[in-house]
């Protein structure tokens, strides 16, 4: 219902003419656009090419992110050295480096990626710490007292215990992945979920906009549920 209602709704309000086509397309007009792009390819190649930023740039954020955020939250030292300077980082809006980025990295997609690293390693970073903290203690100790080495109960207790929190604070990053890669589409972009909807908006095309939207929320959907799935399977002890 919770789907059901907000459609009905926006069935009955686009009916009724209150608001105008341009700014508010019917469902049927959006479902058509949608078709009309799956039909021409356009709207597929456009989801590839986000698709790989995200997988890129979050990717390489996942990679650097999850062992730093396990150090953090495991050492006291690496904590020591790495949290304020992180904590300061994670302040500063992705967006504001794109002049940054495009002097250093150009126009193309070096600097789309490294605006999706830049908003999301840091959040993530700190979210893995949290969660590698909150390893019970009782558990550590009781690992200690039989007879397990440092290295030991990183990989065997803490690691396998924090991998549940791990892949939530995944999940909660990945969806700000594709907020900001949507951002990085608009400048200089020539393929892409974002540069289809600037190019939509130049014709005042709302049916395309509002298309290439559900896209979007239907991949991060897709995304979301299968990191789920990954986390039922490692974690099936965990609630």
């Amino acid at each position: 219902m919770s789907l059901v209602l907000p459609l009905l709704a926006w069935v009955a309000l686009s009916a009724s003419g209150v608001v105008s086509a341009v700014f508010l397309p019917s469902p049927r007009a959006v479902l058509v656009a949608g078709w009309e792009m799956a039909r021409t390819g356009e709207l597929f190649a456009d989801l590839w090419a986000t698709a790989q930023r995200v997988l890129y740039g979050f990717g390489l954020a996942v990679i650097v992110s999850v062992p730093l955020g396990i150090a953090m939250g495991t050492f006291y030292a690496a904590r020591a050295v790495f949290e304020p300077m992180i904590g300061l980082l994670r302040y500063l809006p992705a967006s504001a480096f794109i002049p940054l980025l495009i002097i250093w990295l150009g126009l193309g997609e070096p600097s789309k990626i490294a605006m999706l690293f830049i908003g999301t390693v840091f959040f993530n970073t700190l979210m893995t710490a949290d969660v590698v903290r909150h390893v019970p203690r009782s558990i550590i100790d009781v690992s200690y007292t039989l007879g397990a080495r440092r290295g030991e109960v990183l990989h065997k207790v803490i690691v396998p215990h924090s991998m549940p929190g791990i892949i939530d604070a995944i999940r909660v990053n990945a969806a700000a992945a594709w907020n900001f890669v949507v951002v990085a589409e608009l400048v200089n972009a020539t393929a892409g979920l974002g540069y289809r909807i600037v190019r939509a908006q130049r014709f005042l095309q709302t049916d395309k906009i509002f298309a290439v939207l559900i896209v979007i929320g239907l991949a991060g959907v897709t995304i979301d549920i299968a990191l789920r799935l990954l986390r039922s399977r490692v974690g099936r002890w965990a609630g």
